[in-house]
């Protein structure tokens, strides 16, 4: 087995526990409706990273060409599986009992939501880099932007309750990922 096998098989694990969070609240909002008060804002934040979690471990084929592993660079990619699930984690309680549904929910979290957001796109930064230089020149001054822009939206929600800025940016922010995930350049290969 390559070294990009081996790690590949624990980030794996870990996005597919990012996915099984998704999913798992997801089916007890249609399970116990009453329970969690559906919000189509939450929902769609769900979505955005049941998007970005499955993009993530298809873009990161890319690392395959990495030909000398260190302990810095395997602890780097853990880390960044890692963010992915807690934001993941962080879409759903273990109950909503506890909350006013999702939306009392969502907002009583949206500080660690949106820094982990932040976060993640700060990583994300570096990663792309750490495919190389090539790589972040082939996908032209839209990616940094767009990556910047996020990162300051994201920053404005981790301290924002307004609703419509929230809308606004979910939707932005989902619409973004699904353009991004559809382009012909994220062929692997």
């Amino acid at each position: 087995m390559e070294m990009f096998e081996y790690i590949a098989v624990l980030t794996s694990i870990i996005i597919g526990l990012g996915i099984t969070q998704l999913l798992q609240g997801f089916t007890r909002l249609v399970q116990h409706p009453e329970q969690g008060k559906v919000y189509w804002v939450h929902l769609s934040w769900v979505i955005y990273m049941f998007l970005t979690t499955v993009c993530w471990w298809w873009w990161e084929f890319r690392l395959g060409t990495v030909e000398e592993w260190t302990f810095a660079l395997y602890m780097f990619v853990l880390l960044y599986a890692v963010i992915i699930y807690l934001l993941c984690a962080f879409l759903f309680p273990a109950s909503f009992s506890d909350y006013d549904g999702s939306k009392g929910y969502f907002y009583s979290k949206c500080t660690w939501f949106f820094g982990l957001l932040v976060l993640v796109n700060l990583v994300d930064l570096c990663d792309t880099l750490l495919k190389g230089m090539e790589h972040f020149a082939s996908l032209g001054s839209e990616y940094p932007i767009a990556t910047i822009l996020k990162i300051a939206l994201a920053g404005v929600a981790m301290f924002s309750k307004n609703e419509r800025y929230h809308a606004a940016i979910a939707v932005a922010f989902l619409l973004y990922q699904l353009s991004w995930a559809v382009r012909p350049f994220y062929t692997v290969g």
